[in-house]
């Protein structure tokens, strides 16, 4: 299967170290080295034994299932290869993933990336071609069952560098018993101001956010849910010739909206909060409405059934665009250099396989499944009757994402919730902390415009472009 991505060159650079911060959930230590019995090059030869170490994002299809059935199955199948995981937040792992692979530590057989480290990863030649070494020659694997969208973003000159987990986009949840109380209605097809009309209705400071919505700083945390605000704003990052655009009128009128949303009707202590504390606020039943990813849809039916059973779905809201959901993979990607690297793919195969998908669903039941990766999935008719108030809409907002034209303007990048630039993992992580402080009230919104729109013009047009 051939997918066509052409993305920008990551500079080498040393990051700063997550230097083990989070909790690995088997014995492994976090910076463990991942050398096992059987060695192979960059070639991956050699036969299926050894140590695989991986480090994951720490959320509930991980944790709760990917690990658990790794050491209760997989290694009792493959008594040769042993799987130890090393599990961060998510703005660590990206930290610790980036150092590790542009210094060729060695330290993790594989890593969960996306959509927007495999491109730039592959084309600096650090990771391992997975077409070319394995899906080419494993045809159980099936890759043409892989969702184009998710496909395509994984790809770099038309191979695939990372198998996806799950794939996901964004939309809008709702509590049904919360909105009938209020006399609200949702319509499948929101706009931003229908839904902030809403969540002034429903907000019951002390009990009951209006709206749930991320503030912890962070590209992949509140940048992912207000770059979707600015795209459908009419806004951008940077315009045709890398002009930085963050205090445009666009730009200004998506950022004053979320910030202010949040501080009017959202959850308290907002800057603190991304995807996992959103998930167990709404579980709770402490948010009447909760904008963030599709697959959050799967982790209510496992962990909070109640609510899920309560749970309406939206589109992801729109202003000036037709939809404006982002897209994201977590992914399995080998990198170059590693010992075991067989032994990684073994694993890597099972975990995005067609076949993990029926195991999850005869311990955990179909509902649970990782989405949004697999095509077979939604001609599925036990998963369709099972994930029937959310399947749809998921792969509907996966299919209707573009990230090659995310905004209404032409720009000169790639992405939806993210620039496709190696400038970006830093810039992001550092608008996001304006963003952030503007929502806990350590600086107006004004000044955190400006200080982000001075971080995005530190950069010259010509180190922009040149990075294309």
């Amino acid at each position: 299967m051939s997918f066509t991505s052409s993305r920008p060159r990551f500079r080498k650079r040393r990051l700063a170290a997550a230097a083990c911060v989070a909790a690995a959930v088997t014995a492994a230590a976090a910076c463990s080295s991942g050398g096992g019995s059987s060695s192979t090059g960059a070639s991956g030869t050699s036969g299926s034994t050894g140590t695989v170490t991986v480090a994951v994002v720490s959320n509930p299809l991980v944790t709760g299932q990917m690990i658990p059935l790794t050491q209760s199955v997989f290694e009792k199948e493959n008594p040769g290869i042993t799987v130890k995981f090393a599990t961060y937040t998510e703005g660590d792992l990206r930290a610790a993933i980036e150092k590790d692979v542009s210094t060729h530590s060695n330290s993790f057989n594989a890593v969960m990336i996306g959509p927007y480290e495999a491109p730039l990863f592959a084309k600096n030649s650090w990771l391992v071609d997975l077409t070319k070494q394995y899906v080419a020659s494993d045809p159980s694997y099936d890759a043409s069952d892989l969702l184009p969208a998710v496909a395509k973003s994984l790809s770099y000159n038309g191979d695939l560098y990372a198998a996806p987990f799950y794939g996901e986009s964004s939309m809008l949840y709702y509590n049904k018993t919360m909105l009938k109380a209020a006399g609200v209605t949702i319509p499948e097809h929101p706009t931003w101001t229908e839904v902030a009309a809403a969540a002034a209705k429903l907000n019951k400071p002390g009990s009951q956010a209006g709206i749930c919505l991320r503030g912890l700083a962070g590209w992949g945390d509140n940048m992912a849910s207000l770059d979707t605000v600015i795209n459908t704003f009419g806004g951008e990052w940077y315009n045709p010739s890398w002009s930085a655009q963050l205090n445009s009128p666009a730009d200004t009128a998506a950022i004053n909206f979320y910030v202010n949303l949040i501080k009017a009707d959202g959850e308290t202590g907002a800057s603190n909060d991304s995807f996992n504390q959103l998930l167990t606020l709404y579980g709770q039943g402490k948010c009447a409405m909760w904008y963030d990813s599709t697959v959050a849809a799967t982790s209510l039916a496992t962990t909070y059934p109640s609510v899920y059973a309560n749970t309406g779905y939206a589109f992801a809201p729109v202003d000036k665009t037709t939809s404006s959901g982002w897209l994201w993979s977590w992914s399995l990607g080998i990198p170059q250099g590693v010992s075991d690297q067989s032994a990684a793919w073994k694993w890597i195969s099972w975990a995005t396989s067609k076949q993990y998908d029926s195991l999850v669903a005869s311990k955990y039941g179909w509902s649970a499944v990782p989405p949004g990766s697999r095509t077979s999935l939604y001609s599925n008719p036990s998963y369709l009757k099972a994930a029937a108030p959310f399947a749809n809409i998921t792969l509907q907002s996966i299919d209707g994402t573009d990230p090659d034209h995310p905004t209404v303007n032409a720009v000169p990048y790639v992405g939806v919730q993210y620039v496709d630039i190696p400038q970006f993992e830093t810039l992001g992580m550092t608008v996001g902390q304006q963003i952030a402080g503007a929502i806990a009230g350590t600086e107006s919104v004004s000044q955190a415009i400006s200080a982000a729109q001075s971080e995005a013009s530190a950069y010259t047009p010509s180190e922009l472009s040149g990075s294309n």
